[in-house]
Formats: C-alpha cells, sequence, structure tokens
C-alpha cells in the first residue's frame, strides 16, 4: 500500500494512537451522468497510495477489459463495483470507499447521476460533510447539476466543491472555468447555497487532485486533495451548539449504578451542569460522565457516553437530554420537506413509522402543500408523492417528540418514515417548524370516562370491522348482526360505507388517497363511539391494510375485531346488485377494488366468513358467538 507512515515500522501503537485521533471527512461527489465522479475518487485513492498490489494489477486487468481509456487505467473501476455500472459505464447505488492521508480520515460516497436514483443519492449525502459536485467543462452546467444542487441544500451539506472536470479537453481555458463559476454562483444564491469552492481538475490527468498544474498557472486556489484535508468539518460546528444526547439505552448494571447511554449530536457537557429530559420536561444535574476508559470532565459531540444525574427521575430510550438553558422544542405536529423512497406512492391520511433519533411513533402525513420540480424548482400541485419526488407536507405523530429544526440540527431535526407492514424504509425527511396549533391545542381531561360509560350500558365497547369485496355482503351482515345486538339489549352504532359517503365523507372520491382518507375519518369515528361505551359495527371495503391497522391501533387491547367476509371475486361480481362489476369491466368506473384497485385480504382476522358457502344469517350468526366467545357479550 502506497501512503504509508514511519511509524508502522518503528512504532505501531504510535501509529495507530495517531491514526485513532484524526478527524474523520465524510464527502459526497455527484453530478451528471459521465461527469468523472467514480474517476475522482479513483484518482484520489490511486494517488492517496491506498491500493494494495493486488488491487492494482486486478484494476490493471479490469480496464483491459472494461475501461474506456484504451489499455490505461480506468480509475473509475475502483469505485463502480456493480456489473450492470461497469458494462453500461455509469453509478448506480451508492459506492463508500474509506482512506486516509497523514491529516485525515475519510469516507467518501460515490452517489448516482440519474435522476431515478435520486433516493440513492439522498442516502449517501445524508451524514456528509462536504460535495464535491462534478462538472463537465464541455457541458456546463446541466440540469441534473442543478437538481443535485438543490438536494444537497436540502439534505444540510453547507460546503461544497465546484470541481470543473475534464478541462484537458477544454485546453484548461480559463474563461471556459470562470464562465462555468459565475453561471453555477447565479444559480447557488438562488437556493441558498454560498460556501462553495471551485476548482478547476482533470482527474483522468491528476491536474489539481493532489498538487498545483503546471497547466492552469492562473489558478491560485487549493488543490481538491488540500481543500479536503483542512475544510472545518460538520462536528467542529455541532460541538459549538447546544447540548443534545438523544437517549439510545438505560444502562442499569446492578442495583447501585443507572446511566443514560447514547452518543452526543450536538454541543457539550460537564458534571455540574443543569439538563432537562424532553418531552417530559423534568430537569436535573450530570453527576457522571462515565466511558469504558474511566470518567471525563468534558464531553463534546461525536462522543458515545453515558450520563448519570443527581436525582432519580424518569428517562427512558427515545428521550433526548438537552441543555436546561437552552432545551431542543417539543411537538407534534410539524410541516416538513420530504423526499419519497418507497415504490408504492406516499398515500395522505395513511400511518407510517416514523424514526427520529432514537425513539419511534406513529405519524401521519398530510395531503402535499407542494412538490417541488427539482430541475426548475417550480412548485407544482400535488396529492401524492411518487418515488423520488420532493415535497412538503405536515406530520401529525401521535405523541409530543423533543426536536429541533433540521438547519439548526440535523440528528434531532432528520427523519425517517418506515411501513408499518413491510418495514421497508420508504421516505427521508427533514423538520422545517412544529405547527402553532401543537402548541395552542391540548387534551382536554374529563372526569367521565370511557368505563364509566360502558359501566352505564352493561356493556364492554368494541368495533367489529367488517372487510371484504364489493358484494360480499358485509351490509346484510352488519345490519342482522346490529339486529341480534339490539335484541340482547345492547348498545350499538352501525357505520356503513354507502352512508358515510352521504355525509361526513362525501366529498371523497375513489382513488388511493380518498379510499385512505375515508377510512381514517370511519376509524376516527369508530373510536369516538367505543369511548362512548357503544359495540360499533362498521362494513367497508377497507381495501389496505396498512389503514385497517390503523384503525385496530386507535382502540384498546381485545377492543378491534376483524371480521373478513371472505368472497370470491367471481361469487361477488355475480351477485352485482348495484351494477358496479359491469361499469367497472367497462371502464365507466375507475379504481374498482377487485378488478382495477388492489384488495389486500387480511391475514389474522379474528374471524373468516365465507359468505359464497353460507347464508347471510349463518355468517351474523358466528359473528355474535365470536363476540360471546371474546367476552365482549354475555
Amino acid at each position: 500500500m502506497a501512503h504509508t507512515s514511519d511509524l508502522i515500522a518503528t512504532d505501531i501503537a504510535a501509529y495507530l494512537k495517531q491514526h485513532e485521533h484524526k478527524s474523520l471527512l465524510r464527502f459526497i461527489t455527484c453530478g451528471s451522468v459521465d461527469d468523472g465522479k467514480s474517476t475522482v475518487i479513483g484518482r484520489l485513492l490511486y494517488e492517496a497510495k491506498m491500493l494494495f498490489e493486488d488491487q492494482l494489477a486486478a484494476i490493471e486487468a479490469d480496464s483491459r477489459k472494461w475501461g474506456t481509456q484504451g489499455g490505461e487505467i480506468d480509475f473509475a473501476l475502483l469505485v463502480d463495483g456493480l456489473a450492470a455500472e461497469r458494462e453500461q459505464g455509469i453509478t448506480i447505488d451508492v459506492a463508500y470507499r474509506f482512506f486516509s492521508t497523514d491529516r485525515r480520515k475519510f469516507i467518501v460516497a460515490d452517489t448516482p447521476g440519474h435522476e431515478q436514483y435520486t433516493r440513492n443519492m439522498i442516502t449517501g449525502a445524508s451524514t456528509a460533510d462536504v460535495a464535491v459536485i462534478l462538472i463537465d467543462a464541455r457541458k456546463g452546467v446541466l440540469t441534473q447539476t442543478r437538481r443535485h444542487s438543490y438536494l444537497v441544500q436540502l439534505i444540510g451539506i453547507r460546503k461544497v466543491v465546484l470541481a470543473v472536470n475534464k478541462m484537458d479537453l477544454m485546453g484548461y481555458s480559463q474563461k471556459v472555468f470562470d464562465g462555468i463559476v459565475d453561471s453555477y454562483r447565479e444559480f447557488a444564491r438562488q437556493i441558498g447555497l454560498e460556501d462553495i469552492t471551485p476548482i478547476p481538475l482533470s482527474a483522468l490527468k491528476g491536474d489539481n487532485m493532489l498538487a498545483p498544474s503546471e497547466h492552469t498557472p492562473w489558478y491560485r486556489g487549493p488543490t481538491l486533495m488540500g481543500y479536503l484535508e483542512t475544510v472545518e468539518i460538520d462536528e467542529q460546528r455541532m460541538q459549538a451548539g447546544d447540548f443534545r444526547l438523544p437517549v439510545q439505552w438505560v444502562n442499569r448494571p446492578d442495583l447501585d449504578f443507572r446511566g443514560f447511554a447514547g452518543t452526543i449530536v450536538g454541543g457539550m457537557v460537564k458534571p455540574g451542569d443543569r439538563i432537562r429530559v424532553q418531552p417530559s420536561g423534568r430537569e436535573s444535574t450530570v453527576a457522571r460522565i462515565v466511558t469504558a476508559a474511566g470518567d471525563l470532565p468534558l464531553a463534546v459531540a461525536g462522543q458515545s457516553i453515558t450520563l448519570t444525574l443527581a436525582d432519580e427521575i424518569d428517562v427512558s430510550r427515545g428521550d433526548v437530554i438537552s441543555s436546561a438553558q437552552a432545551p431542543a422544542e417539543v411537538a407534534d405536529q410539524f410541516e416538513a420537506a420530504l423526499v419519497w423512497m418507497g415504490e408504492e406512492p406516499m398515500l395522505p391520511g395513511r400511518p407510517y413509522l416514523m424514526k427520529i433519533g432514537t425513539r419511534t411513533v406513529s405519524a401521519t402525513i398530510t395531503e402535499p402543500k407542494y412538490k417541488v420540480n427539482v430541475n426548475t424548482l417550480e412548485h407544482l400541485a400535488a396529492k401524492k408523492l411518487e418515488l423520488n419526488e420532493i415535497g412538503v407536507c405536515n406530520l401529525s405523530l401521535d405523541r409530543p417528540v423533543a426536536f429541533d429544526p433540521y438547519t439548526v440540527n440535523r440528528e434531532t431535526g432528520g427523519f425517517i418514515l418506515i411501513d408499518r407492514l413491510s418495514n421497508n424504509t420508504v421516505g427521508a425527511g427533514m423538520l422545517h417548524f412544529a405547527l402553532r396549533r401543537a402548541h395552542n391545542i391540548h387534551l382536554q381531561h374529563l372526569d367521565v370516562d370511557q368505563d364509566a360509560r360502558a359501566a352505564l350500558k352493561g356493556q364492554k365497547p368494541a368495533v367489529v370491522w367488517l372487510t371484504g369485496l364489493s358484494g360480499a355482503g358485509k351490509s346484510t351482515i352488519a345490519n342482522l348482526v346490529e339486529k341480534q345486538l339490539l335484541a340482547l339489549g345492547r348498545h350499538s352504532y352501525l357505520l356503513d360505507g354507502d352512508n358515510v359517503r352521504h355525509g361526513l365523507n362525501r366529498d371523497l372520491g375513489f382513488t388511493d388517497e380518498d379510499r385512505v382518507e375515508n377510512i381514517r375519518r370511519v376509524a376516527e369515528v369508530a373510536r369516538l363511539m367505543v369511548d362512548a361505551g357503544l359495540i360499533v359495527i362498521t362494513a367497508f371495503i377497507s381495501p389496505f391494510r396498512a389503514e385497517r391497522a390503523m384503525a385496530r391501533a386507535l382502540v384498546g387491547a381485545g377492543e378491534f375485531i376483524e371480521v373478513h367476509v371472505d368472497t370470491p371475486l367471481e361469487v361477488a361480481e355475480s351477485r352485482d346488485v348495484k351494477g358496479l362489476y359491469k361499469k367497472a369491466r367497462r371502464g365507466e368506473l375507475r379504481n374498482f377494488t377487485g378488478i382495477d384497485s388492489p384488495y389486500e385480504a387480511p391475514e389474522q382476522p379474528e374471524l373468516r366468513v365465507n359468505t359464497a358457502a353460507i347464508t347471510p344469517d349463518e355468517a351474523a350468526d358466528q359473528v355474535v358467538a365470536k363476540l360471546r366467545e371474546l367476552g365482549l357479550i354475555q
């Protein structure tokens, strides 16, 4: 390996200690297709002498097979690891590489340039301190350059290297370089990028990579490596911020020790400092800062520590320990920028899991205020977000969380959204601010509660949720169930899909996003009726598992009984009392469940009834019998 230190041969322990205390810079390279991103990284690795002899031999062989440089070393192949990338000569996935110099350690992410891989770029940029934006000197500032710059600004990267590559093909012209820089700076001002360092490069030839090039005597700025070795990293900025420690683990090895472990993401702390635990708001004083190497007199952003407190107060995983003088904000409703990364579109009203710091909560997204055309920066009206689209939305959480705006602290202001069923990450977001209503609206305590109302009626409240295809018999069965409950002296109410759409939901259509909102509203009404002590029966197609799971989560354990009216499509279609299937088959009725819109059957319902094999009365008897079995009626 070429980058070596004399200490390796003389004092390996001293070398390792020196290496351990080097600062770490994370940066990304991004640009349009074939701007030379992978070549820049490959050249850095080569010049920094971070290649083993077998790696060098392999890249020489690969260059002869896949290379584009006529037998010379193709440095891009050091990074383009996927076969599809090598065959097409482009970057598809994010490729990470580690290297070091005598002054600093580096992790570089080579991010894809194609618009369809925006989510990959966001992934690579999420932890970066610097962005190296490549521009082909022959092409100048392109639409993709603007898009990548907008994403860099959105993700919170403040320092940008404008690497004007392939200057050798333009005769190292200062006029060409200055024209590109002026054009880029004008655009950068519009999106708020200010800290820009332009460098003329030829990654292939090595010009201005590690040493100043004799071909650009008119350039007096830093080389690319010189800039990367000396630029101030985000960690240094965060150490000057307010103290933040998201609690990752409550450390209780024995009865005599209770500490709170995590990584500091802002500011510094020392014993005696006054702190506030959020969202609870309780305060105490730091007693000790504990690490594996012993107690510390001071800890700063980036360090993993365990704090002990002077007082016995309740602290749990997901809480944030903040400076008492400058605590984080606490809210449960926000405006946020959202990058959608899921194959299925983002649907307003659908519940997702939101992970912010070390806390995971349930989140619901409103209809987007707008989505951003990242090529033109236009704000466009939108009802949902598709894969790789970016929008601004309001978020509503099921409980308050501690946060800072993303522009203040990326760790306490950034979040991801997770699909509740698949556990796939489907979105990444940046909190802008808390909505005023999050601070002005509070739950009112009521002395008469659900238990008191249910006791007055002499019953246990519950939701009996009938789901199935149109024509399966849900409304008929629900009506028969309610008649039986009335005969038994039970207090109930039936929410029927068609009836609700005549009033509460008359403004909704049958698109996926309107179906989600339809069920969200019905689920909230059902929850209120359960709180009133009623047995609520609902008869809705409710085609999506996520919304049925959301409805279940709104009520207590054992209070949601899912009944799958399981009727084959051909049987339901043969009934077609309302003539809806015929219209759907003729194309007159779009988004019809079972025809051109999916139905996600329950996987583990409390009861499954097949109306192709039994009568509606028999199905109703089975539902009432299930309620008796569960102890909901006597």
